[in-house]
């Protein structure tokens, strides 16, 4: 076999992106790359560009280059205003909000209140903090064409941090055309009133994604703080490219063919580390946490006692080396709301945290009934922290008795094949893996894997448990932080029972960039591309 040095990959990899590129370009986007232009490579391709249909991140990223929020979280946890100001009548019933001057939707019409009303009325169907919201909610109607009232049935205490939540569902703003697309179907058009402009006949899923700066967005005059603040675009134009080799894109990092890298590989990290003309820093700085999610609707994980020994084969240590293999980035944690937060507590973790118990899952899953149906477990092989905990859970789950199909495939084609809920024979599944960041599962009303709506509004897996929804209603009529606790260890103890999900640990991952960029911001949905700035 001929070898071909690694310089060599390297030159070919490039070459052929950059004939993309070139091929797709049209005249007016070539001239207008004349411009500051970030190359940057993402941790996933991406492929679904709807950020009201899928919580993948990469699709969340997406969301915010083209559209805005209403609301934002800024670096210390605060509401403030991003699109929309708002008032709370004294009995606490009825929020108003109303909209800032100089708002408009990227096709150059004005954004309305109707705009704004549709939008919060579909992503109240998938969020899972805004269906609880939905619950609690008698009305949400325009007043005039810059103003809404969001009316209470009763008072709820989250109203404004479910409207101004950082990552998935993010409650971004579109046109109102867009916003009443069917539950189940995937908006047409890329239609925002964000910082950036989607340039639709660029894009080709697998090769790269590009944005141009929204000449028109009117951005807020507060300095810029997670995802709150002015959202004001430095360069001319960013450029999403795939490189599924993170060598490959590691070594493009370093010579200057790419500026940012979102993922790097932790086993390559003291090399960037070591580059004098790189940055390496976590813009997450809570951190991940990794989890094991079951199909409830179909055979064999609808037995809860087939779950329950999956669970037992299972451990944290053996995932977390595999994944990450430093130590330095990664701690065991049984905790289903994060550790080291108010709610972090290690009820019902058992064996988990302490290397799991393959005896104990044999005999659990001997006494199950389980027939033998296979496991078909989705295994992306593109995603660098999403490769391990698959393989590594059907080596674990094989030792304790189960037949496994792993099935290798990438990451955008789990989070479309995990919404199907077919059987397997038919493209459905049983178990995948994946990771949240910590500000989307640090309670019970955020965190969406722990819901138990099953097929009415459910996660993917569709978990049906009546008991954790009503603990869930119990913590948002808390009137103390202790209350809260209670109520959280109780939500956590009734997940574990039930194999809702399984925490699988978490970690803190790095992003790398070239020094010659400025601006780069930290937060819990990064990498956010306004602010940054870049030499002509």
């Amino acid at each position: 076999m001929v070898q071909i040095s690694r310089r060599r990959h390297l030159t070919i990899a490039l070459n052929i992106i950059l004939s993309a590129l070139t091929l797709s370009v049209s005249p007016s986007s070539q001239a207008f790359a004349a411009g500051k232009t970030i190359t940057a490579v993402m941790h996933s391709d991406l492929r679904v560009i709807d950020p009201g249909f899928t919580t993948a991140y990469i699709t969340r990223d997406h969301g915010y280059m083209v559209y805005d929020t209403l609301l934002a979280t800024d670096a210390n946890f605060k509401i403030q205003p991003q699109m929309a100001d708002w008032k709370v009548s004294d009995d606490k019933l009825t929020y108003t909000f109303t909209l800032r001057d100089g708002l408009k939707w990227h096709d150059g019409t004005p954004v309305t209140a109707e705009d704004c009303v549709a939008s919060l009325k579909r992503w109240g169907k998938n969020d899972n903090m805004g269906q609880k919201l939905m619950d609690f909610t008698a009305s949400i109607e325009h007043i005039d064409a810059k103003s809404f009232a969001l009316k209470l049935k009763e008072p709820y205490g989250l109203v404004l941090e479910s409207i101004g939540k950082p990552s998935s569902y993010v409650p971004f703003m579109m046109p109102k055309r867009l916003a009443e697309t069917p539950p189940g179907q995937q908006i047409k058009e890329q239609i925002g009133s964000g910082p950036f402009k989607f340039v639709q006949a660029e894009f080709q899923p697998g090769v790269k994604a590009v944005y141009e700066k929204n000449t028109d967005y009117v951005p807020r005059k507060e300095p810029a703080s997670w995802t709150a603040g002015g959202k004001v675009v430095k360069v001319d134009r960013v450029e999403w490219i795939t490189m599924p080799d993170a060598q490959t894109a590691v070594n493009a990092l370093q010579s200057g063919d790419i500026d940012f890298m979102e993922a790097p590989p932790f086993e390559l990290l003291p090399n960037l580390e070591g580059n004098s003309d790189l940055k390496v820093e976590a813009l997450n700085k809570f951190g991940f946490q990794n989890l094991g999610r079951m199909n409830f609707l179909l055979s064999p994980f609808d037995n809860v006692k087939v779950r329950r020994a999956a669970l037992l084969a299972l451990n944290q240590k053996d995932v977390l080396d595999a994944q990450v293999g430093n130590p330095q980035y990664y701690e065991f944690c049984g905790a289903f709301f994060v550790c080291n937060t108010p709610l972090a507590s290690d009820v019902g973790a058992g064996d988990l945290i302490k290397g799991g118990n393959i005896e104990a899952a044999k005999k659990a899953l001997a006494e199950s009934g389980y027939d033998g149906t296979p496991i078909v477990i989705m295994a992306p092989g593109d995603v660098v922290v999403l490769k391990a905990p698959p393989i590594v859970a059907a080596q674990l789950l094989r030792q304790a008795g189960f037949k496994v199909d792993l099935q290798a495939t990438d990451w955008q084609t789990v989070v479309s094949r995990r919404t199907s809920q077919k059987p397997t024979s038919e493209g459905g599944w049983n178990m995948f893996f994946t990771v949240w960041v910590a500000a989307d599962v640090m309670n019970p009303i955020v965190n969406f894997s722990i819901g138990g709506r099953g097929k009415n509004g459910g996660w993917f897996g569709w978990a049906d448990d009546p008991k954790i929804e009503e603990l869930k209603d119990k913590f948002v009529r808390a009137s103390s932080l202790e209350e809260q606790k209670k109520i959280a260890e109780e939500i956590q103890k009734e997940a574990y029972d039930q194999v809702i999900y399984i925490p699988l640990g978490q970690f803190t991952g790095k992003a790398a960039w070239r020094r010659s960029l400025s601006g780069v911001l930290d937060g819990p949905a990064t990498p956010v591309f306004w602010n940054i700035d870049k030499p002509e």
